[in-house]
């Protein structure tokens, strides 16, 4: 079918791939715009696998600090060249990543980092929740690894939903800079701090007088975006 220039040269700013790819891409997907992205990032997955085993040591330390300084990210994301890394594609990356952290709180970078006790724990309280529940044994199981995918959408950075597209995780959003740019890149390292995170707060009642109580900090672990970017 006849793809026009100016759909191809949408495609391309939109997904930042060659312009052969975004002319085969909206073929294949029959002038579908949406559809072509999605080849699209079906072939930078392929991409990013193979790139995956290269040595990424070169990168920069990003963060995000909170309006009103009380909470901040700090993280570390690789890439294979100082001239990657200077790129505003990569810089820009690893802002929205800080931020992401910020707002999601994810415990861990990938899946594969989750301790094998921490997933038989889990595994092991959704079992007994679906028996509760009155569920069939033989479903259990299904159950089980459904429940297991939710909690590595909670938990780790790569398979959240990207804070400023959901329609993507943060995976998928690294999986296309790869493609663009053709380097691996990696998310290494975070730490996210909080201020008085872990300790006891003092509070005063004013209408008490004197009085003082400790109560435990039970600080929310995210925030809202649209405050983070003053919206």
């Amino acid at each position: 079918m006849e793809i026009s220039a100016k759909h191809v040269k949408e495609l391309r700013e939109k997904t930042g791939a060659g312009m052969l790819d975004c002319k085969n891409a909206l073929v294949e997907g029959k002038g579908d715009m949406e559809q072509a992205i999605v080849i699209l990032r079906k072939k930078g997955l392929a991409s990013a696998q193979k790139k995956a085993t290269r040595t990424a040591a070169e990168g920069m330390i990003g963060h995000y600090i909170h309006q009103g300084a009380k909470l901040g990210v700090l993280v570390e994301v690789n890439c294979e060249t100082d001239f990657a890394a200077r790129s505003d594609d990569f810089q820009t990356l690893v802002k929205e990543i800080a931020m992401h952290i910020a707002a999601h709180n994810p415990l861990y970078v990938q899946r594969e980092e989750v301790p094998a006790e921490e997933i038989a724990k889990e595994k092991e309280i959704y079992k007994e929740q679906a028996r509760a529940a009155g569920k069939p044994e033989n479903v259990i199981d299904k159950l089980v690894e459904g429940k297991l995918e939710s909690y590595y959408q909670m938990t780790c950075l790569y398979d959240q939903a990207f804070v400023k597209d959901p329609s993507q995780t943060v995976g998928q959003l690294i999986t296309n800079l790869i493609g663009k740019i053709g380097e691996n890149v990696r998310v290494r390292r975070f730490a996210r701090f909080k201020t008085g995170e872990g300790l006891e707060k003092r509070s005063t009642d004013l209408a008490a007088g004197e009085r003082s109580e400790r109560e435990p900090d039970r600080a929310k672990p995210g925030i809202d975006l649209r405050e983070a970017l003053g919206e």
